[in-house]
Order: structure tokens, then C-alpha cells, then sequence
């Protein structure tokens, strides 16, 4: 199995930058791509971005230019930096297979709050 811990989420004001953490232990041979997906209040859990074992990046419309992934494979991280934040990208961050066709259970998610 693999396990998957976020980290990095909190409270920034509009405009400001966070940058998240995803750690992954376990069978991590048993997945390639890793994604960054958020669930806004009332909403449904959305892809953010997503990169493949061979740094192919994917980013949805609205991050694009703000969000960048990137992979450290020593490390087993995969990390991303959020700049000029919105409050519309106010929600719980999580990190799991991408694509995500088999997806690994889901953790604990991180929280982001960007106040106006």
C-alpha cells in the first residue's frame, strides 16, 4: 500500500503564497504520477495539477501561471508552490495518484484559507 501525508496548508492573505507537501511511503513503485486535488466548500474534490513520473506537468485552467508541481524523487515528495492566492482557492488540499485511475486511499488533506 501507499501512504500519502499532506502538509503545508494554513491562513494567507489574498495575494500570498503557500507551498504544500505531499510524502509518500510504502509501495510507491505501484504508482507513477501524482496529482494535487482540492475540495472547495459545497464542492466536489478537483483535479489542481498533476505530474508524471517523467515531469509531464497538468494544471486546471484556473491555477495555470499561479500553481507550479514539481517532484523530488529522493525525497519521495511532491510539492506545490502556490502564488498570488485567491480566496476562490480557499479549500482542503490532497494528494493521490494521477491520473486517477487507481487511486491510493485518500489522507487527512490539508487546509488553505486565503482571506480577501
Amino acid at each position: 500500500q501507499v501512504q500519502l501525508v499532506e502538509s503545508g496548508g494554513g491562513l494567507v492573505q489574498a495575494g500570498g503564497s503557500l507551498r504544500l507537501s505531499c510524502v509518500a511511503s510504502g509501495r510507491i513503485f505501484s504508482i507513477n504520477g501524482i496529482g494535487w486535488y482540492r475540495q472547495r466548500p459545497g464542492k466536489q474534490r478537483e483535479l489542481v495539477a498533476g505530474i508524471t513520473s517523467g515531469g509531464s506537468t497538468n494544471y486546471v485552467d484556473s491555477v495555470k501561471g499561479r500553481f507550479t508541481i514539481s517532484r523530488d524523487n529522493a525525497r519521495n515528495t511532491v510539492y506545490l508552490q502556490m502564488n498570488s492566492l485567491k480566496p476562490e482557492d480557499t479549500a482542503v488540499y490532497y494528494c493521490n495518484a494521477f491520473p486517477l485511475v487507481f487511486p491510493v486511499e485518500w489522507g487527512q488533506g490539508t487546509q488553505v484559507t486565503v482571506s480577501s
